[in-house]
């Protein structure tokens, strides 16, 4: 797991924890927990939303740790300005990611789902959560092996991705045939530039 720190924003949202889980093997039974606990009434359902108080990631779909440290901050920078356009700072993160302002999509596409083996999950809160509690909670709620981000290279879907973002006409795409590690580059470079201006653009 990594902490990034995000020092310019409020205190409560100046640290994100990122972890990436493989062999996952209860991606369908946390999904139908995580919808369980958004209606769940009383104390349990506090319990259970403040246990799954996380970001779940479809691991196949991020083409870079930057993508990810990119929708994390304009998520907290929403949150900051009293701008989001989902109802938690977790969520905004998988909007985010989404080329489109489908809310709806954004979560069915990018988040977890019952045949998910990679799974990213991010924590934002702030620097006084110790890290090892963070990690601690994720393996909670979470059957996997947690392992360095650096393995995305071997998880990232590029035809899913090139697909979702609408990419296969872009002419770079097309020069770089071939060349897969180029082409992969440019993928990345597109996408993260489109995360990035996606509050602009909105």
């Amino acid at each position: 797991m990594e902490s990034l720190y995000f020092r310019h924003f409020q205190a409560k949202h100046s640290c994100a924890h990122v972890a990436l889980f493989r062999n996952v093997s209860n991606a369908g039974t946390l999904k139908k927990r995580i919808i369980a606990a958004s209606t769940a009434e009383g104390q349990h359902g506090e319990q259970e939303r403040d246990a799954v108080n996380f970001a779940f990631i479809d691991a196949r779909l991020i083409t870079s740790k930057l993508l990810i440290e990119t929708a994390i901050s304009q998520a907290i920078l929403a949150e900051s300005q009293g701008a989001l356009r989902t109802k938690t700072v977790h969520s905004e993160i998988l909007f985010n990611l989404n080329p489109t302002h489908n809310i709806t999509e954004a979560i069915r596409r990018y988040g977890v789902s019952e045949s998910n083996t990679d799974v990213i999950v991010v924590k934002i809160d702030s620097r006084d959560l110790a890290p090892e509690t963070v990690e601690e909670n994720m393996k909670a709620v979470i059957d996997g092996t947690v392992v360095q981000l650096s393995e995305l290279e071997g998880v990232t879907d590029w035809p899913s991705v090139k697909k979702y973002h609408k990419l296969n006409g872009e002419m770079a795409i097309k020069e770089a045939a071939g060349n897969p590690v180029r082409e992969r580059v440019i993928v990345d470079n597109i996408v993260v530039s489109s995360v990035a201006m996606k509050s602009v653009m909105n």
